[in-house]
């Protein structure tokens, strides 16, 4: 059976990190609105508080690691002691590529918090869908295999080796995995992950991933479920955030935009792997779910 998790992870193409070393003294608080990009933070040592605009604030010690795969604003801030109100701190960035908070140079005083962060971007045009399907935040505790992968990433980001790019994104692909893997279990957030945790959405779901050529219909992805046609789409729906039937849609047509961008699948071998009887209902479907025919998409990508 597919791995759905994995797949939205590939097609997002994590890429172009911004990963750095940061450590603070004394009372802090950093204020970003520009980010606009996958956002995490690793906290090596101390305690610092996290507030993302709409969110409750998060306390994060050392080991624990957070990440949002999309974020405008987002302050950071010291606990121990806290900033003064209104009190924002300017970062030094220094030579041996560490940003200081609150720290005159380095050596001159011991950093109190130290915390690796980063961010980077998707190169799916469908990223935005595809991170509706993910969590909003996550925040996993003590967990040594992300602080590896974290570490491993800032390292390959500020190397010149060859294949960087390429060692980039696959390093970020999992580290993404591994960030999102302890969030699959019952939950209140709608979405993917909440639907791999269900025991009854779950199968319909890896079997849309893993046949999406085949003619689903409610019934014979409620028999996947083990559950009838009506409790399967009220559970499906609630629990995922959309009926399966434009679950599936939204996937197929994310599938059909890849191959058509790869320019290695005819547009008749894209309809029959994504579930169409002939290019013109395949055609049809596409139009009205992207706002082109899929031969004008093709084109475009490849003068463009």
């Amino acid at each position: 059976m597919a791995d759905p998790l994995s797949e939205v992870i590939a097609l997002l193409r994590p890429r172009a990190p911004f990963s750095k070393l940061a450590e603070a003294a004394g009372p802090f608080r950093l204020r970003r609105d520009d980010i606009n990009e996958a956002f995490y933070c690793l906290v090596l040592m101390g305690r610092l508080k996290l507030e993302v605009d709409g969110k409750e604030p998060v306390i994060l010690s050392a080991g624990d690691f957070a990440l949002l795969p999309a974020v405008g604003g987002l302050t950071v801030s010291s606990l121990d002691p806290p900033p003064p109100p209104g009190h924002l701190s300017q970062p030094v960035y220094g030579e041996d590529g560490i940003v200081r908070i609150g720290m005159a140079a380095p050596h001159e005083t011991p950093p109190e918090v130290q915390q690796l962060v980063g961010h980077c971007s998707f190169g799916s045009p469908d990223a935005e869908l595809l991170v509706s399907l993910l969590p909003d935040m996550v925040v996993v505790r003590g967990e040594d295999r992300l602080a590896s992968l974290a570490t491993l990433v800032r390292d390959e980001a500020r190397a010149t080796r060859p294949a960087r790019d390429v060692v980039l994104e696959n390093l970020l692909q999992v580290l993404l995995i591994e960030a999102f893997r302890p969030t699959i279990q019952p939950a209140a957030s709608k979405g993917l992950l909440s639907g791999l945790a269900d025991a009854r959405v779950a199968p319909a779901l890896r079997a849309m991933h893993s046949a999406p050529h085949e003619a689903w219909s409610i019934r014979t992805l409620a028999g996947e479920a083990g559950l009838s046609r009506s409790a399967f789409f009220t559970r499906f729906n609630r629990i995922v955030g959309l009926p399966p039937m434009s679950y599936l849609l939204n996937w197929r047509m994310t599938l059909a935009k890849h191959m058509l961008r790869s320019g290695l699948h005819s547009i008749g071998e894209i309809s029959s792997r994504t579930g169409y009887g002939s290019t013109s209902a395949f055609s049809t479907a596409f139009t009205r779910h992207v706002g082109c025919p899929p031969a004008r998409y093709g084109k475009a990508l490849a003068t463009g």
